[in-house]
This record gives structure tokens, sequence and C-alpha cells, in this order.
């Protein structure tokens, strides 16, 4: 892929180390001798106009010209990886440069990211067999399974390569013919504002060729979407973000190659009883004022939906914790605990008898009420 454009600084006539004074000098002279007003009778006017205020936009924002200047540096002016200080091959030849850092300059970080994408894809397609994209899908898991852990079942949905024509979008017995659109180059291209991209051609993919019929499974694209049922071992003690990377488990490759990789992002579920504290799981349970005055037992369940019963000594305070060993989150040979916080829960209406009762009561203790 290469990609050409108009020198933002050759558009004004300033250096690229120009101060802000020097391009906004160099703007308004400019602007006003190519304005369209002024030059009703040439139509050539107008492009040079907008491309003038297109440079001034960009080299006017201290922002966009710092990203603009990156986009030099790293070849975007003459393609990618050639004759650009510092280039590699492809998008890493530019230390610390993303596409996404050129989002403000008219979009073109979305346009060089998806197209050097498709060109990798396109070109697959003519090389031959090379690994399948990797694939990350995210699955919904309850507190249980992620405590414990356990094994489902999802159904991820995949792009892969058509099985029935290889790939190649022509049906059975059908010929490829050399696509008229890009002249069997596989690739063609556009301009964006003042610059010029080649991409793959979008009517072969990228391929160069066409199919004199194509294939009924996918209409002459060479991909399908599908649906994959996995099943998946679900180590215990994962963490809401936690991922699972299955080898061989993503989309098939092109040409034979490789399947990519299934990399299955975990996010686990809010539960109604549990919440969780690293190894630990905190519950909260109700007891009377009767129970936590004169103590009491009673039956608590844990993860495993199981029942432990708990002591609540005389004279329990709403707010105490207690801690059952052993029944927290697993996770390799270390379990963490389960932490039981007693919540006192006064009774809104007492019949008579209560009344009495805790009237002695406040009496005995010398209360006031």
């Amino acid at each position: 892929m290469a990609t050409r454009a108009k020198d933002y600084y050759k558009t004004l006539g300033v250096a690229e180390n120009a101060s802000p004074d020097d391009i906004k000098k160099a703007y308004r002279t400019l602007a006003k001798q190519y304005h369209p007003d002024a030059n009703p009778d040439n139509p050539g006017a107008t492009e040079r106009f907008k491309q003038i205020s297109e440079a001034h936009r960009v080299l006017a924002d201290p922002a966009q010209r710092k990203k603009y200047d990156q986009m030099r540096r790293f070849g975007g002016l003459g393609g990618f990886g050639a004759g650009a200080p510092g280039a590699g091959t492809g998008p890493a030849g530019a230390r610390g440069f993303r596409f996404e850092d050129l989002s403000d300059i008219g979009g073109l970080g979305d346009i060089f990211s998806s197209i050097f994408e498709f060109g990798k894809r396109g070109a697959a397609r003519k090389e031959g067999p090379t690994r399948g994209r990797n694939v990350e899908y995210l699955v919904e898991i309850p507190l249980k399974t992620a405590a414990r852990g356990g094994k489902i079942r999802v159904t991820v949905p995949i792009t892969e390569e058509c099985a029935v024509c290889s790939g190649t979008g022509a049906a059975a017995g059908s010929r490829l013919n050399k696509c008229a659109e890009c002249d069997g180059n596989g690739t063609v291209t556009f301009g964006q504002g003042s610059f010029a991209v080649s991409r793959p051609c979008p009517a072969c993919m990228g391929r160069g060729e066409v199919p004199e019929e194509p294939c009924s499974a996918c209409g002459g694209g060479g991909e399908v979407r599908t649906r994959k049922k996995i099943s998946v071992n679900v180590p215990s003690g994962v963490e809401d973000g936690s991922k699972l990377r299955l080898s061989g488990q993503g989309e098939r490759g092109p040409g034979g190659g490789p399947s990519g990789d299934l990399i299955i992002r975990f996010r686990v579920k809010e539960d109604r009883f549990f919440t969780r504290e690293g190894l630990d799981l905190v519950c909260e349970v109700p007891i009377n004022v009767a129970q936590a005055i004169l103590g009491s037992r009673i039956r608590v369940r844990t993860i495993d939906e199981k029942k432990v019963v708990l002591k609540v000594p005389p004279g329990t305070q709403s707010g105490t914790t207690f801690r059952v060993r052993g029944h927290g989150v697993e996770k390799g040979d270390t379990r963490g605990d389960q932490l039981v916080i007693a919540k006192v829960e006064t009774p809104d209406h007492l019949s008579d008898e209560g009344r009495q009762a805790a009237e002695r009561l406040a009496s005995t203790e010398g209360l006031k009420y």
C-alpha cells in the first residue's frame, strides 16, 4: 500500500519549522489571492483555496500539527516504510506512532488502520496459506463459576474463509477472470481531501480476480459468517475482565492456513447474596434482637449452595463480621474465606407482650425510653 499527499508546508510555502505567525501570514496572503470571490472566472482557484484552508487548519492547531509532523516522519507522504527516517516495515516502523493519533486530521486514523488491515487480508489471499485472525468474545458467568471454575458452552460468531470455494469466491467449475475494476492489480486509488490512498480493490477484495460465477455459499465474497460452538473450561478464581486464550479456536486461516486463537474475556455477573473482595466472599445475614442479645445458632448459605451452622454469641452488635474459613474463592491451591456480616433487625411493630418484655429489659438495664 502506498499513500501520497500534498505537503501542507509546501501548500502554504513555509518551512517545516515555520512559526505560528509565519503560517498565519502565509495563509492570509494565499487566501486573499485565491479566494473564489476574487477569481470568478478561474475554476482552479476554488480547489486551490480549499487546499490552502485545509493546510492552515492543520498547521495552525498545535496538536494537529504535531500529529501531522509524526505522519510525515513516518513516511505518510511518500508511502509507508519507504524512505522515511526510522521507518520500518508497516506501521511498527514509527516508534510511538499510532494510526489513532491521526483521528483528528480528517479521519486519517480510521482510514489508514482499516486500509492496512484490509490490505493484509487481500495480500493473504494472493500469497497463499496464512494464519487466521484471532477472535475476542465476551462471556458472562455467574459468581459461583468464577469462584469454583467449571465447564461452559459458548457460541461464538466468527467470519471464516468459505469452505465451499476455499475462499476464491467462485462456484465449482467457474473460471476466475482478471478484475476489470483494478486491471488485475488488486488495488485501487481513492482520495480524501488532498490525500490519495491505494487500497485493496472492493470489486475483487484484493485478489485481482473475479469469479465468472459467484459461489452460492458466500455470494462471491470468499468468506461466510458462522457460529462456532465451543466448550470452555473456566479456571477457578477468574475475575471480571480476566482473559483465557484458546489456541486454534479462532478464525480459519485463508488458503488452508492455521486457525487463529479465541480469546475469551469474562464478565462476572453480580450475585444477589455474595460480593467478592479478593479471594473472600462477603454476605449479610439478618438476625433479630433476641438472637443478638441472647446468642443463637443460624444456618448460612455458602457459594457451593450448602449451609453451614454459625454460632452467634450473646451481645452481638449489628455489623459484627464472622469468618467462615475455606468457603471463599478458590485459586490454585488457595481458598479464601466467607465473611458473614450480622445485621440486627429491629421490629417496627411490637405486640403488647413484646413491648412489656422490652420495657422490663430497659428497666433492668437502667435504660431511659
